[in-house]
Protein backbone atom coordinates (compact mmCIF):
# COMPACT_ATOMS: atom_id res chain seq x y z
CA UNK A 1 0.00 0.00 0.00
CA UNK A 2 2.52 2.56 0.64
CA UNK A 3 4.05 1.89 -2.73
CA UNK A 4 1.30 2.67 -3.97
CA UNK A 5 0.57 6.23 -2.04
CA UNK A 6 3.87 6.99 -2.96
CA UNK A 7 3.51 6.46 -6.58
CA UNK A 8 0.09 8.48 -6.75
CA UNK A 9 1.87 11.35 -4.87
CA UNK A 10 5.02 11.37 -7.16
CA UNK A 11 2.16 11.45 -10.17
CA UNK A 12 0.41 14.13 -8.10
CA UNK A 13 3.32 16.38 -7.70
CA UNK A 14 4.73 15.57 -11.24
CA UNK A 15 0.90 16.60 -11.98
CA UNK A 16 1.18 19.84 -10.30
CA UNK A 17 4.58 21.04 -11.26
CA UNK A 18 3.54 20.56 -15.20
CA UNK A 19 0.53 22.78 -14.65
CA UNK A 20 3.05 25.79 -13.30
CA UNK A 21 5.00 26.77 -15.95
CA UNK A 22 3.22 28.77 -17.98
CA UNK A 23 1.93 32.15 -17.18
CA UNK A 24 -1.38 32.80 -18.07
CA UNK A 25 -1.10 36.12 -18.44
CA UNK A 26 1.29 35.93 -21.38
CA UNK A 27 -0.30 35.64 -24.54
CA UNK A 28 -0.32 32.58 -25.32
CA UNK A 29 0.31 32.71 -29.21
CA UNK A 30 4.05 33.66 -27.90
CA UNK A 31 4.48 30.57 -26.25
CA UNK A 32 5.22 26.59 -27.40
CA UNK A 33 4.47 23.92 -24.96
CA UNK A 34 6.28 21.08 -25.94
CA UNK A 35 6.14 17.81 -24.27
CA UNK A 36 8.76 14.99 -25.18
CA UNK A 37 10.96 12.11 -23.85
CA UNK A 38 13.92 12.88 -21.35
CA UNK A 39 17.14 13.23 -23.31
CA UNK A 40 15.10 13.16 -26.14
CA UNK A 41 16.65 16.37 -27.93
CA UNK A 42 20.22 17.75 -28.76
CA UNK A 43 21.72 20.23 -27.01
CA UNK A 44 21.11 24.26 -28.62
CA UNK A 45 18.14 22.59 -30.48
CA UNK A 46 15.54 24.69 -28.94
CA UNK A 47 17.37 27.98 -28.84
CA UNK A 48 18.00 27.66 -32.42
CA UNK A 49 14.44 26.62 -33.07
CA UNK A 50 13.75 30.13 -32.08
CA UNK A 51 16.36 31.66 -34.24
CA UNK A 52 14.47 29.85 -36.79
CA UNK A 53 11.14 30.72 -36.07
CA UNK A 54 11.68 34.69 -35.51
CA UNK A 55 13.45 34.70 -39.28
CA UNK A 56 10.59 33.14 -40.83
CA UNK A 57 7.62 34.78 -39.09
CA UNK A 58 9.29 37.43 -37.34
CA UNK A 59 7.82 36.76 -34.22
CA UNK A 60 9.45 36.11 -30.93
CA UNK A 61 8.49 32.00 -28.84
CA UNK A 62 8.98 31.25 -25.78
CA UNK A 63 9.15 27.68 -25.40
CA UNK A 64 8.00 25.33 -22.03
CA UNK A 65 9.44 22.31 -22.37
CA UNK A 66 8.15 19.63 -20.06
CA UNK A 67 8.98 15.59 -19.90
CA UNK A 68 7.42 12.52 -19.42
CA UNK A 69 8.32 8.67 -18.71
CA UNK A 70 5.20 6.84 -19.51
CA UNK A 71 3.19 7.03 -23.19
CA UNK A 72 0.12 6.37 -21.07
CA UNK A 73 0.85 9.48 -18.39
CA UNK A 74 1.33 11.95 -21.40
CA UNK A 75 -1.74 10.59 -22.85
CA UNK A 76 -4.17 10.93 -19.65
CA UNK A 77 -3.13 14.72 -19.40
CA UNK A 78 -4.08 15.37 -22.47
CA UNK A 79 -7.42 13.27 -23.22
CA UNK A 80 -8.57 13.49 -19.28
CA UNK A 81 -6.64 16.69 -18.10
CA UNK A 82 -7.45 18.80 -21.65
CA UNK A 83 -3.91 19.75 -21.29
CA UNK A 84 -2.92 22.32 -24.11
CA UNK A 85 0.54 20.95 -25.32
CA UNK A 86 1.39 22.44 -28.82
CA UNK A 87 3.54 19.39 -29.98
CA UNK A 88 4.00 16.16 -27.88
CA UNK A 89 5.99 12.77 -29.14
CA UNK A 90 4.23 9.60 -28.76
CA UNK A 91 5.01 6.11 -29.69
CA UNK A 92 3.12 4.79 -32.68
CA UNK A 93 0.62 3.01 -30.44
CA UNK A 94 -0.39 6.14 -28.60
CA UNK A 95 -0.72 7.90 -32.28
CA UNK A 96 -2.81 5.22 -33.31
CA UNK A 97 -4.95 5.32 -30.25
CA UNK A 98 -5.41 9.71 -30.24
CA UNK A 99 -6.41 9.28 -34.03
CA UNK A 100 -8.88 6.88 -32.64
CA UNK A 101 -9.94 9.07 -30.25
CA UNK A 102 -9.83 12.02 -32.29
CA UNK A 103 -7.28 14.28 -29.93
CA UNK A 104 -4.68 14.93 -33.08
CA UNK A 105 -4.92 18.07 -35.18
CA UNK A 106 -3.61 18.33 -38.64
CA UNK A 107 0.14 19.45 -39.08
CA UNK A 108 0.47 22.55 -41.77
CA UNK A 109 2.84 21.79 -44.52
CA UNK A 110 2.54 25.24 -45.86
CA UNK A 111 5.19 27.98 -44.66
CA UNK A 112 5.61 31.25 -45.94
CA UNK A 113 9.35 31.15 -46.39
CA UNK A 114 11.02 27.62 -45.12
CA UNK A 115 11.02 24.69 -47.18
CA UNK A 116 8.64 21.64 -46.46
CA UNK A 117 11.57 19.98 -44.55
CA UNK A 118 8.85 16.86 -43.86
CA UNK A 119 9.40 15.87 -47.83
CA UNK A 120 13.07 14.66 -46.13
CA UNK A 121 10.87 11.82 -43.77
CA UNK A 122 11.69 8.66 -46.09
CA UNK A 123 9.22 7.08 -47.76
CA UNK A 124 9.56 3.92 -45.82
CA UNK A 125 8.81 5.54 -42.59
CA UNK A 126 5.67 7.03 -44.04
CA UNK A 127 4.51 4.26 -45.50
CA UNK A 128 4.63 2.42 -41.89
CA UNK A 129 3.38 5.58 -39.97
CA UNK A 130 0.12 5.53 -42.41
CA UNK A 131 -0.74 2.40 -40.94
CA UNK A 132 -2.13 3.95 -38.60
CA UNK A 133 -4.57 5.86 -40.48
CA UNK A 134 -8.20 6.29 -39.35
CA UNK A 135 -11.46 6.52 -41.53
CA UNK A 136 -10.65 10.25 -43.27
CA UNK A 137 -7.57 10.16 -41.15
CA UNK A 138 -4.01 9.22 -42.75
CA UNK A 139 -1.84 9.20 -40.23
CA UNK A 140 0.89 10.93 -41.77
CA UNK A 141 -0.86 14.20 -42.37
CA UNK A 142 -0.90 13.96 -38.13
CA UNK A 143 2.05 12.34 -37.55
CA UNK A 144 5.71 12.81 -38.64
CA UNK A 145 7.94 10.27 -37.21
CA UNK A 146 11.02 11.43 -35.18
CA UNK A 147 12.61 8.46 -34.06
CA UNK A 148 12.68 4.60 -34.29
CA UNK A 149 14.41 1.43 -34.29
CA UNK A 150 14.55 -2.21 -33.26
CA UNK A 151 13.89 -4.42 -29.88
CA UNK A 152 16.69 -7.03 -29.56
CA UNK A 153 19.33 -8.23 -27.04
CA UNK A 154 22.13 -6.32 -25.46
CA UNK A 155 24.74 -9.08 -24.80
CA UNK A 156 28.21 -9.47 -22.77
CA UNK A 157 30.26 -11.08 -25.38
CA UNK A 158 32.82 -12.45 -22.49
CA UNK A 159 29.68 -14.76 -21.26
CA UNK A 160 27.42 -15.10 -23.54
CA UNK A 161 28.46 -16.52 -27.15
CA UNK A 162 27.14 -14.79 -30.42
CA UNK A 163 25.12 -17.97 -31.39
CA UNK A 164 22.93 -18.09 -27.98
CA UNK A 165 22.18 -14.23 -27.98
CA UNK A 166 21.25 -14.36 -31.80
CA UNK A 167 18.42 -16.14 -30.69
CA UNK A 168 14.97 -15.06 -27.98
CA UNK A 169 16.24 -18.75 -26.21
CA UNK A 170 18.61 -17.11 -24.33
CA UNK A 171 16.05 -15.14 -22.15
CA UNK A 172 14.56 -18.69 -21.23
CA UNK A 173 18.17 -20.25 -20.93
CA UNK A 174 18.16 -21.40 -16.79
CA UNK A 175 22.27 -21.24 -17.27
CA UNK A 176 21.92 -17.42 -17.29
CA UNK A 177 19.13 -17.61 -14.81
CA UNK A 178 20.10 -14.00 -12.59
CA UNK A 179 22.22 -12.73 -15.11
CA UNK A 180 19.07 -11.46 -17.67
CA UNK A 181 17.38 -7.73 -17.21
CA UNK A 182 13.96 -7.40 -19.33
CA UNK A 183 12.63 -4.21 -20.05
CA UNK A 184 9.62 -2.93 -17.88
CA UNK A 185 7.32 -3.33 -20.73
CA UNK A 186 4.42 -4.97 -21.19
CA UNK A 187 4.10 -4.72 -25.15
CA UNK A 188 7.97 -6.05 -25.84
CA UNK A 189 7.73 -8.73 -23.24
CA UNK A 190 4.06 -9.49 -24.89
CA UNK A 191 6.05 -9.60 -28.33
CA UNK A 192 8.78 -11.28 -27.69
CA UNK A 193 7.16 -14.28 -25.51
CA UNK A 194 4.58 -14.73 -28.69
CA UNK A 195 7.21 -14.98 -31.21
CA UNK A 196 9.76 -17.38 -29.13
CA UNK A 197 6.25 -19.45 -28.67
CA UNK A 198 6.58 -19.97 -32.47
CA UNK A 199 9.41 -19.86 -33.57
CA UNK A 200 8.82 -23.10 -35.50
CA UNK A 201 6.21 -21.43 -37.39
CA UNK A 202 8.15 -18.11 -38.27
CA UNK A 203 10.51 -20.89 -39.62
CA UNK A 204 8.27 -22.47 -42.12
CA UNK A 205 6.92 -19.71 -42.67
CA UNK A 206 3.15 -20.53 -42.05
CA UNK A 207 3.26 -17.41 -39.10
CA UNK A 208 4.81 -14.06 -39.20
CA UNK A 209 5.85 -11.76 -36.58
CA UNK A 210 3.21 -9.08 -37.64
CA UNK A 211 0.30 -11.29 -37.06
CA UNK A 212 1.95 -13.01 -33.78
CA UNK A 213 2.39 -9.57 -32.22
CA UNK A 214 -1.39 -8.48 -33.03
CA UNK A 215 -2.57 -11.49 -32.07
CA UNK A 216 -5.00 -10.67 -28.49
CA UNK A 217 -7.21 -13.53 -28.71
CA UNK A 218 -7.71 -15.38 -25.88
CA UNK A 219 -5.33 -18.18 -27.08
CA UNK A 220 -2.53 -16.18 -27.66
CA UNK A 221 -3.02 -14.55 -24.47
CA UNK A 222 -2.74 -17.74 -22.73
CA UNK A 223 0.63 -18.72 -24.07
CA UNK A 224 2.03 -15.26 -23.88
CA UNK A 225 1.48 -15.72 -20.29
CA UNK A 226 2.36 -19.14 -20.29
CA UNK A 227 6.00 -18.08 -21.53
CA UNK A 228 6.57 -15.33 -19.44
CA UNK A 229 5.92 -17.11 -16.45
CA UNK A 230 8.52 -19.81 -17.66
CA UNK A 231 10.88 -16.69 -18.06
CA UNK A 232 10.65 -14.67 -15.09
CA UNK A 233 12.90 -16.64 -12.70
CA UNK A 234 15.69 -16.22 -15.09
CA UNK A 235 14.93 -12.40 -14.89
CA UNK A 236 17.29 -10.64 -12.09
CA UNK A 237 15.48 -7.36 -12.76
CA UNK A 238 12.38 -5.34 -14.71
CA UNK A 239 14.21 -2.18 -15.92
CA UNK A 240 13.18 1.05 -17.54
CA UNK A 241 16.51 2.71 -17.86
CA UNK A 242 19.21 1.33 -15.25
CA UNK A 243 19.72 -2.09 -17.50
CA UNK A 244 22.58 -0.10 -19.27
CA UNK A 245 24.69 0.85 -16.67
CA UNK A 246 24.44 -2.81 -14.98
CA UNK A 247 25.64 -4.20 -18.52
CA UNK A 248 28.89 -1.88 -18.64
CA UNK A 249 29.67 -2.84 -14.91
CA UNK A 250 29.37 -6.43 -15.85
CA UNK A 251 26.64 -6.86 -13.22
CA UNK A 252 23.97 -8.46 -16.02
CA UNK A 253 24.58 -10.46 -19.04
CA UNK A 254 21.54 -10.21 -21.34
CA UNK A 255 19.23 -7.25 -21.60
CA UNK A 256 16.26 -6.88 -23.44
CA UNK A 257 16.60 -3.62 -24.99
CA UNK A 258 15.82 -1.22 -27.31
CA UNK A 259 18.37 -0.47 -29.92
CA UNK A 260 19.17 3.38 -28.71
CA UNK A 261 19.74 2.48 -25.30
CA UNK A 262 22.54 -0.76 -26.80
CA UNK A 263 24.43 2.20 -28.87
CA UNK A 264 24.72 3.94 -25.48
CA UNK A 265 25.95 1.42 -23.11
CA UNK A 266 28.08 -0.28 -25.86
CA UNK A 267 29.80 2.94 -26.56
CA UNK A 268 30.79 3.21 -22.09
CA UNK A 269 31.06 -0.59 -21.81
CA UNK A 270 34.40 -0.19 -24.95
CA UNK A 271 35.17 2.72 -22.50
CA UNK A 272 35.99 0.61 -19.35
CA UNK A 273 36.66 -2.50 -21.12
CA UNK A 274 33.57 -4.13 -21.26
CA UNK A 275 32.94 -6.31 -24.76
CA UNK A 276 29.25 -5.64 -25.40
CA UNK A 277 27.09 -6.09 -28.75
CA UNK A 278 23.38 -6.11 -29.90
CA UNK A 279 21.26 -8.51 -32.11
CA UNK A 280 18.37 -8.53 -33.16
CA UNK A 281 17.20 -11.88 -32.51
CA UNK A 282 16.41 -14.06 -35.55
CA UNK A 283 12.87 -14.98 -34.86
CA UNK A 284 12.37 -11.54 -35.26
CA UNK A 285 11.28 -8.44 -32.91
CA UNK A 286 9.06 -5.30 -32.40
CA UNK A 287 10.23 -2.31 -34.79
CA UNK A 288 8.82 1.20 -32.94
CA UNK A 289 8.41 4.50 -34.07
CA UNK A 290 7.80 7.72 -32.01
CA UNK A 291 6.46 10.88 -33.68
CA UNK A 292 5.17 14.39 -33.18
CA UNK A 293 1.93 15.16 -33.70
CA UNK A 294 -0.24 18.39 -32.79
CA UNK A 295 -3.19 17.76 -29.72
CA UNK A 296 -6.27 18.61 -30.09
CA UNK A 297 -5.87 21.07 -27.48
CA UNK A 298 -3.16 22.71 -28.99
CA UNK A 299 -3.25 26.69 -28.53
CA UNK A 300 -0.65 27.48 -31.15
CA UNK A 301 -0.71 24.59 -33.61
CA UNK A 302 0.96 27.26 -36.12
CA UNK A 303 3.92 27.37 -34.01
CA UNK A 304 3.96 23.50 -33.28
CA UNK A 305 3.96 22.95 -37.29
CA UNK A 306 6.93 25.17 -37.80
CA UNK A 307 8.77 23.05 -34.82
CA UNK A 308 7.70 20.20 -36.36
CA UNK A 309 9.21 20.80 -39.87
CA UNK A 310 12.32 22.18 -37.89
CA UNK A 311 12.85 18.94 -36.40
CA UNK A 312 13.07 17.43 -39.68
CA UNK A 313 15.95 19.49 -41.09
CA UNK A 314 18.84 17.80 -42.04
CA UNK A 315 21.38 19.34 -40.00
CA UNK A 316 19.31 19.31 -37.07
CA UNK A 317 17.97 15.49 -37.23
CA UNK A 318 22.14 14.92 -37.36
CA UNK A 319 22.12 16.34 -33.92
CA UNK A 320 19.10 14.90 -32.34
CA UNK A 321 20.36 11.43 -33.65
CA UNK A 322 23.70 12.15 -32.51
CA UNK A 323 22.84 13.28 -28.83
CA UNK A 324 20.30 10.88 -28.47
CA UNK A 325 21.66 7.44 -30.50
CA UNK A 326 18.70 6.63 -31.86
CA UNK A 327 17.89 7.22 -35.62
CA UNK A 328 16.04 9.81 -37.10
CA UNK A 329 13.03 9.68 -39.79
CA UNK A 330 14.94 11.27 -42.30
CA UNK A 331 16.91 10.13 -45.27
CA UNK A 332 18.84 12.65 -47.36
CA UNK A 333 22.01 12.57 -48.87
CA UNK A 334 23.20 14.93 -45.97
CA UNK A 335 22.62 12.56 -43.53
CA UNK A 336 23.70 9.12 -45.40
CA UNK A 337 27.13 10.77 -45.82
CA UNK A 338 27.85 11.41 -42.41
CA UNK A 339 26.74 8.03 -41.03
CA UNK A 340 28.86 6.02 -43.30
CA UNK A 341 31.91 4.99 -41.65
CA UNK A 342 34.75 2.73 -43.82
CA UNK A 343 36.66 1.89 -40.84
CA UNK A 344 33.86 -0.67 -40.50
CA UNK A 345 34.36 -4.27 -41.71
CA UNK A 346 30.54 -5.20 -42.49
CA UNK A 347 28.28 -3.85 -45.11
CA UNK A 348 24.61 -3.27 -45.00
CA UNK A 349 22.18 -3.02 -47.31
CA UNK A 350 19.65 0.37 -46.96
CA UNK A 351 18.06 0.86 -50.06
CA UNK A 352 14.87 0.65 -48.33
CA UNK A 353 15.72 3.30 -46.60
CA UNK A 354 17.94 5.57 -48.33
CA UNK A 355 16.92 4.37 -51.77
CA UNK A 356 18.59 2.15 -54.59
CA UNK A 357 21.79 3.22 -53.90
CA UNK A 358 22.56 2.45 -50.96
CA UNK A 359 22.48 -1.50 -51.30
CA UNK A 360 25.80 -1.79 -49.99
CA UNK A 361 26.90 0.37 -47.71
CA UNK A 362 29.39 0.38 -44.19
CA UNK A 363 27.10 2.13 -41.68
CA UNK A 364 26.28 0.90 -38.38
CA UNK A 365 24.66 -1.82 -37.79
CA UNK A 366 22.36 -1.50 -34.85
CA UNK A 367 21.68 2.08 -35.49
CA UNK A 368 20.27 1.70 -39.05
CA UNK A 369 19.52 -2.33 -39.11
CA UNK A 370 19.68 -4.10 -42.93
CA UNK A 371 16.78 -4.96 -44.96
CA UNK A 372 17.29 -8.36 -44.08
CA UNK A 373 16.81 -7.54 -40.20
CA UNK A 374 13.91 -4.77 -40.59
CA UNK A 375 12.00 -8.00 -42.18
CA UNK A 376 11.57 -10.23 -40.05
CA UNK A 377 10.55 -7.32 -37.71
CA UNK A 378 7.32 -5.64 -37.36
CA UNK A 379 5.38 -2.75 -35.66
CA UNK A 380 3.01 -3.47 -32.04
CA UNK A 381 -0.08 -1.79 -32.91
CA UNK A 382 -2.32 -0.62 -30.66
CA UNK A 383 -3.99 -3.09 -28.49
CA UNK A 384 -7.21 -1.26 -28.35
CA UNK A 385 -9.87 -2.95 -25.71
CA UNK A 386 -7.49 -5.73 -25.15
CA UNK A 387 -5.03 -3.15 -23.10
CA UNK A 388 -6.61 -4.59 -19.56
CA UNK A 389 -6.22 -8.45 -19.90
CA UNK A 390 -2.82 -7.50 -21.45
CA UNK A 391 -1.91 -5.16 -18.66
CA UNK A 392 -3.23 -8.14 -16.43
CA UNK A 393 -1.19 -10.59 -17.46
CA UNK A 394 1.84 -8.19 -17.21
CA UNK A 395 0.78 -7.44 -13.39
CA UNK A 396 0.44 -11.51 -12.55
CA UNK A 397 4.01 -11.96 -14.05
CA UNK A 398 5.92 -8.97 -12.27
CA UNK A 399 3.58 -10.04 -9.31
CA UNK A 400 3.43 -6.49 -9.13
CA UNK A 401 0.70 -5.17 -6.64
CA UNK A 402 0.24 -2.23 -8.42
CA UNK A 403 -2.70 -4.14 -10.53
CA UNK A 404 -4.61 -2.68 -13.42
CA UNK A 405 -7.54 -1.13 -11.10
CA UNK A 406 -5.02 0.74 -9.29
CA UNK A 407 -3.13 1.78 -12.56
CA UNK A 408 -6.23 3.44 -13.63
CA UNK A 409 -6.87 5.04 -10.27
CA UNK A 410 -3.67 6.43 -10.83
CA UNK A 411 -4.89 7.85 -14.59
CA UNK A 412 -7.57 9.08 -13.11
CA UNK A 413 -6.19 11.11 -10.39
CA UNK A 414 -3.70 12.55 -12.54
CA UNK A 415 -6.35 13.73 -14.44
CA UNK A 416 -8.59 15.44 -12.09
CA UNK A 417 -5.44 17.04 -10.48
CA UNK A 418 -4.41 18.10 -14.15
CA UNK A 419 -8.32 19.92 -14.22
CA UNK A 420 -8.12 21.22 -10.92
CA UNK A 421 -5.24 22.70 -11.61
CA UNK A 422 -6.20 24.18 -14.46
CA UNK A 423 -9.47 25.56 -12.70
CA UNK A 424 -7.19 27.37 -10.04
CA UNK A 425 -4.92 28.94 -12.82
CA UNK A 426 -8.39 29.67 -14.52
CA UNK A 427 -9.67 31.24 -10.95
CA UNK A 428 -6.49 32.98 -10.47
CA UNK A 429 -6.29 34.65 -13.94
CA UNK A 430 -9.82 35.83 -13.00
CA UNK A 431 -9.05 37.42 -9.79
CA UNK A 432 -6.18 39.57 -11.38
CA UNK A 433 -8.64 40.86 -13.93
CA UNK A 434 -10.82 41.92 -11.36
CA UNK A 435 -8.32 43.61 -9.30
CA UNK A 436 -6.87 45.24 -12.50
CA UNK A 437 -10.74 46.70 -13.30
CA UNK A 438 -11.02 47.51 -9.59
CA UNK A 439 -7.73 49.35 -10.38
CA UNK A 440 -8.73 51.44 -12.92
CA UNK A 441 -12.04 52.18 -11.70
CA UNK A 442 -10.08 53.73 -8.35
CA UNK A 443 -7.54 55.57 -11.12
CA UNK A 444 -10.29 57.06 -12.80
CA UNK A 445 -12.22 57.94 -9.22
CA UNK A 446 -8.80 59.93 -8.27
CA UNK A 447 -8.25 61.78 -11.59
CA UNK A 448 -12.02 62.86 -11.04
CA UNK A 449 -11.64 64.47 -7.63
Amino acid sequence: MKRIVSVILFLLVLSGSLSSCYNSGEPREKVLKIYNWADYIGEGVLEDFQAYYKEQTGENIRIVYQTFDINEIMLTKIEKGHEDFDVVCPSEYIIERMLKKHLLLPIDTTFAHSPNYMNNVAPFIREQINKLSQPGEEASRYAVCYMWGTAGILYNRAFVPDSDASSWECLWDKKYAGKILMKDSYRDAYGTAVIYAHAKELEEGTMTVEDLMNDYSPRAMEVAEKYLKAMKPNIAGWEADFGKEMMTKNKAWLNMTWSGDAIWAIEEANAVGVDLDYVVPKEGSNIWYDGWVIPKYAKNPVAASYFINFMCRPDIALRNMDFCGYVSSIATPEILEEKVDTTLDYYADLSYFFGPDADSIQIDKIQYPDRKVVERCAMIRDFGDKTKEVLDIWSRIKGDNLGVGITILIFVVVALMSGWMIYKRWQRYNRRKQQNRRSRRKRKKNVKR
